[in-house]
Parts: C-alpha cells; sequence; structure tokens
C-alpha cells in the first residue's frame, strides 16, 4: 500500500510541474493578443503537443491501461493547447490561419483514425498498451529536439538569456517525477524512457546554465553589435537571435510531451 501512496503523490507533484510547463507560453500569448498578431511565431508547437497529451489520454485511459493521473494532467494539456490554438488563430493572417488550421484538421483526423484502427482491431490490452505507448514515447523523444537548439545557441553565445533557468528547472523536476512514478508498481517503459530523457535534458540546461551565466557573451555588446564570426556556424547567429527568444518559449511545448 506504501508504494501506492508514494505514486500517488509523484503523480499530483507530476501533474503540478507539468501545469507549470504548459502554462508557460502565457506571457507570449499575452503579447500576440496584445499586438492582434502572432508575429513570426509558429503555431507548429502547440499542435504537436496537443497530438502528444490527446495521445497520452488514450493511454491513461481503462480501455489501454487506467492510470487516472495520466488522463488529468494530459486532458488538462489538452484544454490548455486549444485554448492557446484558438487565440493563435484567432490572431493570426489569412495565410498562416490557413496552413496551421489544416496541420491542426490533419492531426485530429490522423489521431481518431489511429485511435479507432487500435481499439477496434486489437482486443488486447497489452497489444494496445504498446502500441499506443510506443507512439507516446516517439512523440514525446522526437519533441527534445526544440531545447537542443537553444542549448546550442547558449554555448555559442556563452549566454543564457535565451534560456529561463526556471523553465530549465521545471522541465528537469518534471521529467525526473515521471521517471520515479513510472518505476513504483512495475515498470511502465513509455512512461520511464521519455521521461527519463526530459530529466537528462534538463540537467544538461542546468548545468550550461551554471556554466554560462557569467560568462562574457559572445554575441555583441549591450547595443546588440555582433562580434566578428569565427566559423561558419556562428555566423548564423544573429540571424537566428531574433527568432531565439521565440523559440524559447515554445520549449515548453515540446517538454511538457514528455510529461505523461
Amino acid at each position: 500500500m506504501g508504494h501506492v501512496d508514494f505514486k500517488v503523490i509523484l503523480g499530483v507533484l507530476g501533474n503540478i510541474t507539468a501545469i507549470c510547463l504548459f502554462t508557460s507560453p502565457i506571457p507570449t500569448f499575452i503579447k500576440i493578443v496584445k499586438k492582434k498578431t502572432v508575429a513570426d511565431y509558429s503555431g507548429f508547437p502547440y499542435v504537436c503537443t496537443l497530438l502528444n497529451c490527446l495521445l497520452w489520454v488514450v493511454y491513461g485511459l481503462p480501455v489501454v491501461e487506467f492510470q487516472v493521473l495520466v488522463v488529468t494532467i494530459n486532458a488538462a494539456g489538452c484544454f490548455i493547447e486549444f485554448l492557446f490554438l484558438t487565440l493563435y488563430l484567432l490572431n493570426a493572417e489569412k495565410k498562416i490561419r490557413m496552413k496551421v488550421m489544416k496541420l491542426l484538421m490533419l492531426v485530429l483526423v490522423s489521431f481518431i483514425a489511429v485511435t479507432v484502427l487500435v481499439l477496434e482491431l486489437i482486443e488486447d490490452k497489452k497489444k494496445r498498451k504498446t502500441v499506443i505507448g510506443t507512439l507516446c514515447a516517439v512523440f514525446a523523444v522526437g519533441m527534445y529536439a526544440s531545447p537542443l537548439s537553444i542549448m546550442r545557441m547558449v554555448i555559442q553565445t556563452r549566454s543564457v538569456k535565451y534560456m529561463p533557468f526556471l523553465l530549465s528547472l521545471f522541465n528537469f523536476i518534471n521529467g525526473l517525477v515521471w521517471f520515479g512514478y513510472a518505476f513504483i508498481g512495475g515498470v511502465d517503459i513509455y512512461i520511464a524512457i521519455p521521461n527519463g530523457l526530459g530529466a537528462a535534458s534538463g540537467i544538461a540546461q542546468l548545468a550550461l546554465y551554471a556554466f554560462y551565466r557569467n560568462a562574457t557573451p559572445r554575441d555583441g555588446d549591450e547595443k546588440g553589435n555582433p562580434t566578428k564570426a569565427t566559423n561558419n556556424n556562428f555566423a548564423s547567429i544573429e540571424l537566428e537571435k531574433n527568432g531565439a527568444q521565440k523559440q524559447s518559449s515554445h520549449v515548453s511545448k515540446s517538454q511538457t510531451n514528455e510529461i505523461v
């Protein structure tokens, strides 16, 4: 009974940290609503996060393996992502709006099709868990590519201004909590693998933050004048800088999907 109680505690803690990650783009959407434009912000991360949350909701339902805390946090994630996407579409230009709406429809139709096929063609719950769990883990792991671009920029510029400390901290805590959750009362590899990588990613981000937080930046002085590039990769930094802040606001979107 003790391990069950501890698993519930970890699950509740995981729900709290996951909500912090899910809601991290709120400042971005405040800017979007105030300016009534999405500018260069991409809607792609929110569509991907929505799909990831939908898959985890199915994974946690009784038709696969009932895990109420997995369902609650990802149902909340679905609601938050739908809200973000609604605000995005309302403030996007027609061309961008149509592009995101097409992607959203494709994702929703694909999700419904896959779910129906799995539930209709596979009767054994263990096999259902394998199929849905694999999809969840693959999507979650795949979305770790986003933080890597920010980490690369931190190394190249010797500046942590594009990698918020609290976001990295919550990413680490969230991954660690759900990784521990996966090992209580039996090992759940589909939860353990993406969240283990999430915790490792968080550690790497925190290590970079500690190493570079007092370093002298390479990306120019206070007026924003860039230093001369020393290699081909660094030559693109100034082009990336304008979009980097936007990227950092989206990092959480790919990290919440590690959230089971």
